[in-house]
Formats: C-alpha cells, sequence, structure tokens
C-alpha cells in the first residue's frame, strides 16, 4: 500500500520502518529534517508537509504528542485535509481525547477522508518489534481495509467500536497501567521500610497471582533504582489527564485513579518529567514517614 507517516519519534521511527520492510511504499513528515533521514536511508520519501505526506496515499499514519498537534497536522494549514484524496484514512496512533479523535473524524469526513483513532500499547520495544497491541475505533469495513497496513506495526489488532472507541480503550489501558506501577512502588516502599531487599520480593511475587507486565518492567527499574526515561513520566501524566477529564465530563468517581494522577502530578512537581515512570518511587520515599 501506499503510506504517509507523521511523527518520527521513538514509536514513529520504528514504525515507519516496519512498514518500508513490510513492502509498502512509504513517504515521512517530522518537524524536524534530521529525524526523516533515517527512513529516507531505508527508502522513504521526505514530505515537505503533512499535506504532501498525504497526496496519493492509500492511509496516513500519526504519532505525535497530544490532541492539538493531531488536530494541527490533520486539519491545520498544508495538514492531511489538503492534500489526502477522498478514499484515503487517516490513522492516528497517538494518544489523545476520545472527543477529540470524533471531531477530527467529522471534519475529515465531511472531505471524504476516513478516519481510524488507532492508539497503540506495548512501548518502544513493541514498536520496534511490530507487536504493538493496536486498539481501533472507526468504521469495521475501514478496518479490515486497513489490515495490511496495521499488522505491518502491530500483532494484536482490536475493532473496539466507533470513532473515538480505540481512544477510550487507550485510555482505560492506561488508567489500568498506571494504576499498576503506582501499586509496584508502594509494595517497593513496604518492602524496603521493613528492611527486605524489594528485588527479592518481586521475584518472589512475580509468577503469583500479583505478577504483571508492570511489575516486570517498571517494578524491575525500581528494583534496580534505574529510572532513566524508559516511558517519560510526562506521558503517563497527560494520559491520566485525559482519563479524569473523560470522568468528570460524564460525571464518574475514578478514585484510584485521581490518586495516581495525584502522584503524577508530585513527580511533576519534583523535576521528575523527563524520568521513568518508575520514579513515582522516589515520591514515596519522599514523603514523611
Amino acid at each position: 500500500m501506499k503510506a504517509g507517516f507523521i511523527g518520527l519519534g521513538a514509536m514513529g521511527r520504528a514504525m515507519s520502518a516496519n512498514l518500508l520492510r513490510a513492502g509498502h511504499d512509504v513517504a515521512v513528515w517530522a518537524r524536524r529534517a534530521e529525524s526523516m533521514a533515517p527512513l529516507v536511508a531505508l527508502g522513504a520519501r521526505a514530505a515537505a508537509s503533512p499535506a504532501d505526506c498525504a497526496r496519493g496515499a492509500d492511509a496516513v499514519l500519526c504519532v505525535v504528542t497530544a490532541g492539538p498537534d493531531v488536530r494541527q497536522v490533520a486539519l491545520g494549514a498544508d495538514g492531511v485535509i489538503e492534500g489526502a484524496s477522498p478514499g484515503c484514512v487517516f490513522i492516528d496512533h497517538s494518544t489523545i481525547p476520545p472527543s477529540t479523535a470524533r471531531d477530527i473524524a467529522a471534519a475529515l469526513a465531511g472531505r471524504g477522508i476516513d478516519m481510524l483513532d488507532a492508539p497503540v500499547s506495548g512501548g518502544e520495544r513493541g514498536a520496534i518489534d511490530a507487536s504493538l497491541s493496536i486498539m481501533a475505533g472507526g468504521d469495521a469495513a475501514v478496518f479490515e481495509r486497513m489490515r495490511p497496513l496495521l499488522s505491518s506495526v502491530g500483532s494484536t489488532l482490536v475493532h473496539v467500536g466507533p470513532n473515538g472507541a480505540g481512544q477510550v480503550a487507550k485510555a482505560c489501558n492506561q488508567l489500568l497501567l498506571c494504576a499498576f506501577i503506582e501499586a509496584a512502588a508502594e509494595a517497593a516502599r513496604l518492602a524496603s521500610a521493613n528492611g527486605v531487599d524489594f528485588g527479592t520480593v518481586r521475584e518472589a511475587v512475580m509468577h503469583g497471582s500479583a505478577g504483571s507486565r508492570a511489575l516486570d518492567l517498571f517494578g524491575g527499574r525500581m528494583a534496580a533504582r534505574d529510572f532513566s526515561a524508559g516511558v517519560q513520566a510526562r506521558l503517563h501524566h497527560k494520559d491520566m489527564g485525559i482519563v479524569l477529564d473523560e470522568a468528570a465530563s460524564l460525571g464518574l468517581a475514578l478514585p484510584l485513579s485521581a490518586a495516581v494522577w495525584q502522584q503524577l502530578n508530585a513527580l511533576m512537581g519534583q523535576g521528575g518529567a523527563s524520568r521513568d515512570t518508575s520514579a513515582l518511587l522516589t515520591v514515596l520515599e519522599a514523603s514523611p514517614h
């Protein structure tokens, strides 16, 4: 298929490389020209703008940081909407509010452009290995038509429902993940306060009913006290803000999510935005005994 790819950070760089390896014809665009160079070396075409990236494409994939960024590349000046032909599909892999995804989808539909909000889970490792879990919102027939592209970057593809549903699924994913990370931090704090090595505790419980991917990855970083960024905490802070905004708009009480978000707020206040989210442990350690 002929595809455009917008956003070439750690995730987008690996995902677009996998599209090229799968034999797709790929144009790429990023705000920084140097970000495009490694993909051009692999055979991609460097586009001059999101609109140029979309010209003649069957689909344009996107992974950028936040809702305003997606809106700009999709609908702004020189955006996808100005270059895509009717029938093109805008596939957004970013994590943004469901309402934003629905608004962008409606605007694109006015030009005959379909949209899938298709956020991913699996992190940079999953992007490199093309083993991402993709949760998609949009028309089911469009989802099936895009399967050859999606299966080039992910191994688990789930159509969740109409536009916005993919982002709802991702919000649920992040709610669970961040709660698990905070739970791991509290377990680490409890262990150390008792003079017991958390690395050994983690090993003891990893294969029991409390075992989880979060305990494996983020708990492992806590045990090693390696808080260098695997997943920058600022991104989980943004995602939990989306969760709580949704809760407020729907009149829902999500007390655990609120507590976790406050811990993430504290981590931001301590200057930990660019540290791995496992640094939530340091928030607990900074609290009075």
